[in-house]
């Protein structure tokens, strides 16, 4: 089993609007809500791919019933902590011509009793798993370095994905699994990241601070990652872009859910970047069909890179 801290859950809403036009009246179709957030993009890609995964996140009273029910539905674990203040809304606008606008709500802090209970309720589902994902802000009251802390203190892989001072303090954590970004990789290096050239160098950099597997995703351009066993760079063009919204977190569940079952960096690679492109296919954010991914699969193109 893999568990997930998602802790910073959220309310998915995806509209679509023929053009986004500031300070216009725009009609929009309507929007259904479904559980959202980093967290529970991540382990709905790990349960469709087959594996037992459990979800740890944060829930409000209005919303329990119906995120549990849904993720039963797709496999999914929840181990719902109540939140004493609502969730955060993240709403996705998508234009006719495939440009889509985020607009993400900060959550609030739920207090010290419910952080408490968090870390709790992971501690306890991680002593169950092979492997566990920490993702996603963390809500207001963490420290930054808490993912980082998780990492160091569980005896198990712990995979990292996370920003700004949770990003920096997990690069100096030597965790099992970290993926930036390249807008993540960017502020953590405070230089351009433009390039797979540049993924790579940054990945052989983190590797070297004792990251074991050092991975960073370049959106279209594809993916780069480096462990002990060597460096690949990993690629799929794809036409018919519906909704690349929550891609990297399918990316992610891909990842872990291959290495977790012993396949190497290179698959795993293979693996993740069919799931990040399955996503970007549909219409649902953070989520992906496992038919659609086995078809892309051999189509990912995996090569050795030299850094």
């Amino acid at each position: 089993m893999i568990t997930v801290a998602g802790y910073n859950s959220a309310i998915d809403r995806l509209v679509d609007v023929s053009a986004l036009r500031p300070g216009d009246v725009v009609r929009a179709t309507p929007a259904d809500e479904r559980p959202g957030g980093k967290g529970v993009h991540v382990a709905q890609t790990i349960a469709a791919l087959g594996m037992p995964v459990t979800l740890v996140g944060l829930c409000d009273d209005a919303h329990a019933a119906e995120f549990s029910e849904r993720l039963r539905l797709r496999g999914v674990d929840f181990r719902a902590v109540r939140s004493p203040v609502p969730l955060r809304q993240c709403l996705a606008i998508r234009e006719a011509d495939g440009r889509t606008t985020e607009i993400l709500e900060r959550s609030d802090d739920p207090g010290e009793d419910t952080r408490f209970v968090l870390d709790q309720v992971l501690r306890h589902w991680a002593g169950e798993s092979q492997a566990v994902v920490c993702t996603g802000s963390l809500p207001p009251g963490f420290a930054p370095d808490y993912y980082a802390r998780i990492a160091s203190e569980l005896a198990l892989p712990c995979a990292i994905d996370a920003s700004g001072d949770a990003l920096r303090a997990a690069a100096d954590g030597s965790p099992w699994l970290l993926k930036p970004n390249a807008a993540e990789a960017a502020d953590l290096l405070g230089a351009p990241v433009a390039t797979l050239a540049d993924a790579a160098t940054v990945a052989r950099a983190l590797h070297a601070r004792g990251v074991r597997h050092a991975v960073l995703t370049m959106g279209g351009q594809g993916a780069v990652g480096i462990d002990e066993n060597g460096a690949w760079k990993a690629s799929l063009q794809v036409e018919g872009v519906r909704n690349a919204v929550g891609s990297g977190d399918c990316f992610l569940g891909g990842l872990v859910a291959s290495l977790a079952r012993g396949e190497r960096l290179d698959e795993a690679l293979r693996l993740a970047v069919a799931c990040g492109a399955a996503n970007a296919l549909g219409d649902e954010t953070g989520f992906v069909r496992i038919d659609t991914v086995d078809g892309l699969r051999p189509l990912v193109r995996v090569e050795p890179w030299h850094v």
